[in-house]
């Protein structure tokens, strides 16, 4: 399964309106600068170390906290709530009108990898393009969306309004098992899939060496079998 759309929906307004609290302090810029041209910045709403500053995906330990932030935006926490199993990192993400993000391929975040992230949009406009695997995404303000970003994607904002999405990394468990078999996820053939190519694995690991992080070094040592 390459992306799906979650049969689950949230309130534009109860979005928008946490959206307003979190839009208070200080979006920081994306991680990895190689990624992306103009403006993409992030918030951490559960981050590796509880702060709303720190915007990584990953942890070395694999240990996450919720931020204060999160504790101020009732309605993201019952958005959060909503998925019935551990959440990793938490972030809202800001596309800035006019910014891009190059093709790139983010590692183990397949459902096969037992990880899966989330998009919920809270603003866009009909000339963002979220692209997945040469696939358009029709992703509209509160629904909610599985994407395979092991696969090359990209995003332009054309428009001239800032595309900010909720992004949760959440843990597969029984709950999400039930709710993929439900969208058509085909569990025979991840068995007789599991293995990444010696291609692939090259792939995800000189995406990770542009990122430059604790968390990423960790990735690639694991990719390696050196842990």
């Amino acid at each position: 399964m390459k992306y799906a759309q979650l049969p689950i929906n949230f309130s534009e307004e109860l979005l928008l309106n946490d959206l307003l609290i979190c839009e208070q302090f200080k979006f920081s810029s994306h991680y990895n600068h190689n990624d992306y041209e103009g403006d993409w910045t992030s918030i951490a709403l559960r981050s590796h170390d509880g702060t709303q500053e720190s915007v990584q995906a990953f942890s070395e330990d694999h240990k996450f906290y919720d931020t204060n932030l999160l504790e101020k935006c009732d309605y993201l926490k019952q958005v959060v709530s909503t998925f019935k199993c551990e959440k990793e990192s938490i972030r809202l993400l800001n596309l800035t009108a006019g910014s891009i993000i190059k093709e790139h391929s983010d590692p183990e975040l397949g459902y096969s990898d037992g990880r899966f992230r989330i998009h919920i949009p809270i603003t866009t406009n009909t000339k963002v393009s979220f692209v997945l695997d040469g696939d358009l995404l029709d992703m509209r303000v509160g629904s909610c969306w599985y994407g395979n970003f092991n696969l090359p994607h990209c995003v332009a904002n054309k428009g001239k309004v800032d595309r900010v999405h909720l992004v949760i990394d959440c843990l597969r468990n029984d709950w999400s098992d039930e709710m993929f078999a439900e969208m058509g996820y085909d569990f025979e053939l991840e068995k007789r899939s599991r293995q990444y190519s010696d291609e692939t694995k090259q792939r995800i690991i000189e995406e990770l060496k542009t990122h430059k992080t604790p968390e990423s070094e960790a990735l690639i040592r694991n990719i390696l079998g050196k842990n």
